[in-house]
């Protein structure tokens, strides 16, 4: 039986591939991107699955814009069986966000805390309901900030990263406490891909990482393989957490439902203000 997919970052790299998989396997998939010209090349090489591919253009930087297409997924779609969560990008200065927000941790974590919330209603109406949020479970440097979580104070792109990392794996913890009963969530590190926007680095990093990915990263295929498994089967347990294909305990110390319940608690504070 074909299913409806929600892919954030669905222009690009995992996200682009794993979109394009699907549309071959015959479900309807839902494509949010900020690049128009990427989209439109993901629309071309869907080929004749292309009936199946929606593209919804937004900067999920933005609350109002993530709030906007998930309006738009809502008006269109009873159900939504699965939501992908790559979108992601390397800052390599400090930008804030038009709501304030330092821009890593508005695109790669709030952008997904929003589209997890807000859309679990459709995903409830799924049999068998799954959110996956590719990231870097397992990885234990980083933590959130609590005073600072802004990063106005000794930013860099690794420490924004790894902050918004981590904070993705609070989600993960809070959802399957708070979120929904029936919706499983997985988060997913697939270690070091041929993927990703380096548009935003400069010469000398783009040069460096492309090496180092020729040298030692897996290609887009491996990484994405065993996501499909999450998609049609997904797990019987409201968590699981895999790196690089091995099972974590869910008593890992970025797991920790004390933080995650604190960052919660933060991040609604956090919207409500941008709202304002």
């Amino acid at each position: 039986m074909s299913k409806t997919i929600v892919v954030s970052g669905g222009t690009d790299g995992m996200g682009r591939a794993f979109a394009l998989e699907r549309l071959a396997r015959g479900d309807t998939v839902v494509a949010i991107g900020s690049n128009l010209v990427k989209g439109e090349s993901l629309l071309a090489a869907a080929g004749p699955a292309v009936d199946g591919l929606t593209f919804l253009r937004a900067d999920l930087s933005s609350t109002a814009e993530t709030e906007r297409v998930i309006d738009e997924i809502r008006t269109k779609y009873n159900t939504v069986d699965a939501l992908l969560l790559f979108a992601n990008r390397i800052s390599p200065r400090r930008t804030r966000t038009a709501e304030g927000f330092e821009h890593t941790f508005a695109l790669y974590y709030l952008s997904r805390y929003v589209l997890a919330q807000r859309l679990t209603p459709l995903l409830e109406r799924s049999t068998a309901p799954v959110i996956v949020s590719i990231g870097g479970v397992g990885v234990t440097k980083g933590a959130i900030d609590w005073d600072d979580p802004q990063l106005t104070h000794g930013y860099s792109a690794v420490r924004a990263q790894l902050q918004a990392g981590r904070a993705n794996d609070l989600l993960g913890v809070t959802y399957a406490e708070t979120g929904s009963d029936t919706v499983r969530f997985v988060l997913y590190h697939p270690g070091f891909t041929r993927s990703g926007d380096l548009s935003s680095l400069n010469v000398l990093a783009r040069t460096l990482l492309r090496t180092l990915a020729r040298i030692s990263a897996q290609p887009i295929a491996a990484a994405i393989d065993p996501l499909h498994a999450f998609v049609d089967t997904p797990p019987a347990q409201p968590l699981i957490a895999i790196d690089r294909g091995k099972i974590l305990p869910l008593s890992l110390p970025t797991l920790d439902p004390a933080n995650a319940h604190r960052l919660a608690t933060l991040t609604e504070a956090l919207l409500s203000r941008a709202d304002t």
